[in-house]
């Protein structure tokens, strides 16, 4: 863990003190300093949610003392871990790459020929500054301060982020890639904007990472994207926070007219996750494609309320979420597909799979339909189930140990959604957190 002698604190908590205090510390646009102060009005109005929230009810988060947050932190300053640096270092696979580090900017870098075409890949502080007229009209439009406690936290708190637009009838050819880390501060509090224009094309991938070191930590975050009309969004989140971090996120998307989203989540991270998923389809023939990999171990404890939210007619959904839990670790999934009246032609599927390792390790799943329009089709389905010993001992025979046998079925009950990520060097850091969590020795990946 970082010497307290190399963080100088400023205010702690999300009082008038604190927020004035924070205020004072940032130089930032009026209509931005604006927005903060509405809210944190409604911050002041919104409850600590609690046992008694549906939506949070299977999640303890009494333990968290928000009055103890560090909301105002300067960092003296430090390099950046060489493997958060190698991630997005220039290379011949991407169009370009950003390293925030305790909410700076470590590294930054962006194809020029994509530049001079006018796409913006930044940090959200640099953006508000510099594109006023991009950033004031989408920020705090889709994820707003009312949607709970911790969205009013982050709308009026955080700190930075990242900012991505894609002008029209543009194709990225190669991903640009994202690391949002933490070293010394243990709290980050950051938002990520992406604006996708018509007939655009990109695919991005947006990486947490915080190693045990940094020790009891806060996260709370916010993802806003906006898939216009015939665009193509490919977005890759993965998730590889220290076990020790209270880990909470609203993500939500727009997808307009015949445009598609492709959203696949990896989280392998963080001791209490609860992230709240939403694709809002709010043009006729928008398609979303949600899919998650998850594996727990220790007592972790994730939490993932997603949605499929059917707005206009003609549209299409796919959710496929897998989880493994071993030790102690908890999941729950609470999935629920939405077909609002007028959304006719409406085809949604939803379904999530558990795969117990460990008597004592629970997932809870809860798929569920609110159906207000009469002409579409929506299923779902849930399993929650242990290794077959058939299997094991099929595998055993042909001389694998328990072990590596375990492994291969691991391996193949997250291939179907690992084969949907188009990024090769994610499929395989997502392999390598699984090898790890299982127990396998580097020398045998």
């Amino acid at each position: 863990m970082a010497e307290a002698s190399k963080i100088r604190e400023a205010a702690r908590g999300i009082g008038p003190e604190a927020f004035q205090a924070f205020l004072a510390a940032r130089e930032e646009p009026d209509w931005l300093r604006q927005a903060r102060r509405e809210a944190w009005e409604i911050l002041r109005e919104t409850p600590k949610p609690g046992p008694t929230d549906e939506a949070w009810r299977r999640t303890d988060i009494q333990a968290l003392a928000v009055e103890e947050l560090a909301t105002v932190l300067f960092p003296d300053g430090s390099s950046p871990a060489l493997g958060m640096r190698q991630i997005v270092e220039p290379s011949e696979d991407l169009s370009g790459g950003l390293l925030l580090l305790d909410s700076g900017v470590a590294l930054h870098w962006l194809d020029e020929r994509l530049r001079r075409r006018g796409l913006i890949f930044t940090d959200l502080i640099t953006a508000a500054r510099e594109h006023p007229d991009l950033v004031a009209p989408y920020l705090g439009q889709v994820v707003r301060p009312g949607d709970g406690f911790f969205a009013a936290m982050n709308s009026a708190f955080w700190r930075n982020g990242i900012f991505l637009y894609v002008p029209r009838d543009l194709e990225v050819p190669l991903p640009l890639r994202a690391v949002i880390g933490l070293r010394e501060l243990p709290t980050d509090i950051s938002r990520i904007l992406i604006v996708v224009e018509p007939g655009a094309r990109v695919t991005f991938i947006d990486e947490r990472l915080a190693d045990d070191e940094v020790g009891a930590a806060f996260h709370n975050g916010t993802v806003e994207i906006h898939v216009k009309e015939n665009a193509h969004l490919t977005y890759i989140a993965l998730q590889n926070w220290g076990r020790y971090m209270w880990n909470f996120t609203h993500e939500r998307a727009f997808v307009d007219r015949d445009s598609t989203l492709d959203w696949v989540v990896v989280g392998m991270g963080g001791g209490v996750t609860k992230t709240f998923l939403e694709a809002a389809l709010i043009g006729r023939g928008s398609t979303a494609y949600m899919s998650g990999v998850f594996f727990l171990d220790g007592q972790q404890h994730a939490d993932y309320d997603t949605e499929q939210d059917h707005i206009a007619p003609y549209t299409k959904s796919d959710l496929l979420y897998k989880v493994a839990l071993k030790d102690r670790a908890r999941s729950v999934w609470q999935g629920m597909i939405r077909a609002h009246p007028g959304a006719q032609k409406t085809d949604a599927y939803q379904a999530n799979r558990n795969l117990i390792l460990s008597p004592h390790a629970r997932a809870d799943s809860i798929p569920g339909l609110e159906i207000m329009a009469n002409d579409l089709r929506c299923t779902h389905g849930a399993t929650v189930g242990q290794i077959n010993e058939e299997e094991l001992f099929y595998l055993m025979s042909r001389g694998l140990s328990r072990t590596v046998a375990t492994r291969l079925i691991v391996e193949g009950f997250f291939a179907p959604v690992l084969d949907r990520i188009p990024v090769a060097d994610v499929r395989r850091q997502a392999d390598h957190i699984i090898h790890r969590k299982l127990g396998v020795p580097p020398e045998e990946e």
